[in-house]
This record gives C-alpha cells, sequence and structure tokens, in this order.
C-alpha cells in the first residue's frame, strides 16, 4: 500500500508486471484486451424503467470504464512485459559478463549483482521473484520459488568488509516468520567464522564470492581469464544425475574446504556430493 501511495496505482502495476516472466506480462495485457473491449462492445440499456436508476448508473460506469480501460490497462500491462524483458536481457549479460571476466563482481552496482544473483538462481531450476532491494521484508532481495517450497535471499555486495552473523541471524528470523522453506545469503566477498557457525545445521546456505563465481562460470560452461582462478568441469550428482554446484564446508574437519553438492538439494533434499579433483 506505501509503495502505491508513493509512486501511484500505475507506475505500481507496472513495476508488478516487471516482475513476472515478459511472456505473462504480454498474456495479460491481450487477455485484458480482449475481456474489456467485449464489455465495451455491449450496448446500453435503451430505456430505464421505474426502481432501475442504480443499475442503469451501475452499468453505464462499468461501460464508461471498459472503454477506456480496454486501452489503458493493455498498454501498462505490456509496459511491464518490455520492462520484464529488458531485466532478462540485463540479466543474461550480467551472467556471462560474471562468468567470463575476472573482477566483474567488484565492477558491478549493487543493483546488478541482485539481479546477476536472481539469474544465478534461475539457471537452478527455481522461479525467481525480485524483491525490489528487499526494504520492509526484512532485507530479502530475492524469493525464490520450488518444489520443495519459497526461499528467501539476502545479497551482500561487500568488497571490503566480510558478512558477520547479524545479517544472518536477521534473514533467518524472516524465514520462520514467513514459514519460508530455507534461505540463502549471498556475498560478493566472504562470511565470518560466526556467521558460518550460525548458519550450521540450519537450513540457511552462506554462498561466498568464490562459490558463487565457480558456479555461475559452470553453469554458462566457460572459462575464466588468466588472471581468474582455474575452472574445474562441472560433474554430475552420483544420486540423481543433476549438474552440481560448488559449495563451501560450514563445519567439521572439512570446514571452508569446497566441495562439488547437488543443484537440485533446495529443492529435493538430494545429498549427493562429489570432492574436488
Amino acid at each position: 500500500m506505501e509503495l502505491r501511495e508513493k509512486q501511484g496505482w500505475p507506475k505500481a502495476l507496472i513495476g508488478l508486471v516487471a516482475r513476472l516472466p515478459w511472456w505473462l506480462g504480454l498474456a495479460l495485457a491481450v487477455i485484458s484486451y480482449a475481456g474489456l473491449h467485449h464489455l465495451a462492445q455491449k450496448p446500453m440499456p435503451a430505456a430505464m424503467r421505474p426502481g432501475q436508476m442504480g443499475s442503469f448508473l451501475l452499468s453505464a460506469a462499468m461501460h464508461g470504464l471498459a472503454l477506456a480501460g480496454q486501452y489503458v490497462l493493455p498498454l501498462f500491462f505490456g509496459m511491464g512485459a518490455l520492462l520484464s524483458a529488458f531485466r532478462r536481457d540485463k540479466a543474461a549479460r550480467l551472467h556471462a559478463a560474471a562468468a567470463s571476466r575476472a573482477g566483474a563482481l567488484d565492477a558491478m552496482s549493487w543493483q546488478e549483482f541482485e539481479i546477476l544473483v536472481g539469474e544465478y538462481f534461475r539457471r537452478q531450476g527455481y522461479g525467481v521473484l525480485d524483491n525490489g532491494g528487499g526494504g520492509a521484508d526484512g532485507g530479502v532481495d530475492v524469493v525464490l520459488h520450488g518444489d520443495g517450497g519459497s526461499h528467501l535471499v539476502q545479497c551482500k555486495h561487500w568488497r571490503a568488509l566480510r558478512v558477520g552473523v547479524q545479517p544472518v541471524r536477521e534473514l533467518y528470523g524472516v524465514m520462520a516468520a514467513h514459514g519460508a522453506a530455507g534461505g540463502f545469503v549471498v556475498t560478493s566477498g566472504d562470511f565470518t567464522e560466526d556467521a558460518v557457525r550460525f548458519a550450521d545445521g540450519l537450513a540457511l546456505t552462506l554462498v561466498n564470492g568464490k562459490t558463487l563465481l565457480h558456479g555461475i562460470r559452470a553453469q554458462a560452461g566457460t572459462r575464466p581469464t588468466a588472471t581468474a582462478p582455474a575452472d574445474r568441469s562441472t560433474p554430475d550428482c552420483p544420486v540423481c544425475g543433476a549438474a552440481m554446484v560448488l559449495r563451501q564446508a560450514r563445519s567439521g574437519a572439512n570446514a571452508g574446504k569446497q566441495f562439488w553438492g547437488c543443484s537440485r538439494y533446495a529443492q529435493d533434499r538430494c545429498r549427493g556430493t562429489r570432492e574436488l579433483d
């Protein structure tokens, strides 16, 4: 409600449609035009009978709204679809840049980093909903939908500082309040030991910049530039056969070490792993 009061309902509607897949926004434009055009073509009552003034005025109002809405509403839906398509194209370009250029994460703005993170999870099979920079929703930047339920994502584009335990604890509280199946905190940098210890054993995954880059390069099937760490071929999960992503052990004797984990762990709880070569 606060967003609509600030921006007005047209901008709020366009922004909402822009968060949907572009083809869905286009479908809404076509459906809204067809439905409202059908209503606009219906003839008005020719005469009124006694006591029918209320229904006549209602029919006249609906007819007027349909006449205008058959053009206005599809226009807003179409603008949202175009904005959605532009964002998807930008997400693909950011993903390609991160996969092929050293230092690409550091060169991004925090808004671009959030778009990149959304694309990273989209390519893992999630339905991705951009939350518009978090704000009042406890710093949740992206909402993921999969077979295992919803997952909340918080992005931290921090170059110098390591992400501490407080943001991780806050996201876990939001997860509990919303009944989310899990969550991710993704940073372009790294996490403190306290943050790693807090997330250990919870349905909360910490993704640092190194792991994120390895995962993006594995998705793109590219190799980094000569100044970046050597890439590794992406193996298949030994349990379900799905593609694997690089993860980092958070506890035990191998704490801090990377390993291959199943990309469908969040959705299907597949626990297939492989050691790095």
